[in-house]
């Protein structure tokens, strides 16, 4: 059985030139992709979405599509970059947008495994921003991994090219993302 994974990632990044938040989100997701995920990624230029307001009911093209995936998917793999401490509002903004879902059948992220990434320069930044994605996802009823990663200033690649401790962390969670929402769906016809 195929799981069906969002991968969302803060940051825009340069022209032609993916952020290392992006970078490490797209290791995760390709490590999930091997372990038999079917991916579909909202990064950079995708995520610059209106500002979100409850009070309104339209939502652009660009959001309908975040939503309409989330809806349909098993899993998420979600990437920030720390901003002052917390989440960027790239990320915290289309999270906001999960308020959408509340009628759903599956409301918010209930029934998902939720993979999370904080990335930055230092070593509290991305901690906090990956703290903060871990609160957001329970918030919204997601099941966050138990692995989460930490992508910290320490030099890093992220492409494979290496063995590196925190692209084998990356690994090891897009795995387990892939796993936990096979189980999970499997699972689903027998607690009804």
């Amino acid at each position: 059985m195929s799981v069906r994974l969002v991968a969302i990632g803060g940051s825009i990044g340069r022209p032609g030139r993916p952020s290392r938040t992006e970078a490490a989100l797209r290791r995760a997701t390709a490590a999930a992709v091997e372990a038999g995920a079917e991916a579909e990624f909202f990064v950079g230029e995708q995520l610059r979405l209106p500002l979100y307001d409850p009070s309104s009911t339209v939502r652009d093209a660009r959001t309908r599509d975040l939503l309409d995936a989330v809806r349909r998917a098993d899993a998420l793999l979600i990437a920030s970059p720390a901003y002052h401490g917390a989440v960027s509002g790239l990320i915290k903004n289309a999270l906001d947008y999960f308020e959408d879902l509340r009628e759903d059948c599956r409301p918010y992220l209930e029934q998902r495994v939720v993979g999370c990434i904080g990335v930055g320069a230092g070593p509290q930044g991305p901690a906090a921003a990956l703290r903060s994605l871990r609160d957001i996802v329970h918030a919204l009823r997601g099941w966050p991994t138990p692995l989460g990663v930490v992508v910290g200033a320490a030099p890093t690649d992220l492409s494979g090219g290496r063995d590196d401790r925190t692209a084998a962390q990356l690994d090891a969670m897009g795995s387990e993302v892939a796993d936990f929402a096979r189980m999970r769906s499997a699972a689903r016809p027998l607690l009804g």
